[in-house]
């Protein structure tokens, strides 16, 4: 049952993640959550590092597309400073703002990675909805009130999911070595 929760990989952070590792994996969409995935949970504005990550998706012919639980208003004001497609209160973990994804754009469940930082909605949704995923850790140690729950039961079934499964390691690609190692 928490297998259900296991991303198909986990990198420190959505930067690690490259066109070129993107293109092995047959990847030629992303959705990212927004909140400490993309950028902090507590701050609008995008750094430049988020940004220039951005142009080079775009360059590479790689869509982004923000997938997040928060109001159309929220994601809105983010995405248009980034310039960047979204789809707003997505319900994750349920599959509503996936199927929105494969419906308004051209790309098949296969070729669609779903970036986020948290096991409960990101990774389980995508799971849910049968896209592969990339588990990222969170931009800030501190989260916002809502998020706090669902990180104390996170911790549970990580370590559960780390002590059972010898692929659930950090790495520095998709594709990368162990972190650690």
């Amino acid at each position: 049952m928490l297998s259900s929760f296991k991303p198909t990989w986990m990198v420190e952070s959505i930067y690690q993640i490259t066109p070129e590792q993107l293109k092995k994996a047959n990847i030629k969409a992303i959705l990212t959550d927004l909140d400490n995935t993309l950028i902090a949970w507590n701050n609008p504005e995008a750094t430049e590092e988020t940004i220039r990550w951005i142009k080079l998706m775009k360059k590479n012919d790689i869509k982004v597309v923000i997938l997040s639980n928060n109001s159309n208003k929220r994601v809105k004001r983010v995405a248009s400073i980034l310039e960047l497609d979204f789809i707003p209160n997505a319900l994750k973990p349920l599959t509503l703002g996936f199927k929105k994804a494969i419906k308004e754009y051209s790309f098949p469940r296969e070729e669609w990675l779903m970036v986020g930082d948290q096991i409960i909605t990101d990774i389980k949704g995508a799971n849910n909805a049968g896209f592969k995923s990339v588990l990222v850790k969170p931009i800030l140690d501190s989260d916002a009130w809502n998020t706090r729950l669902n990180r104390f039961v996170e911790l549970k079934i990580m370590n559960y999911l780390i002590k059972n499964d010898s692929e659930m390691k950090w790495r520095d690609t998709i594709h990368g070595r162990r972190i650690n190692e």
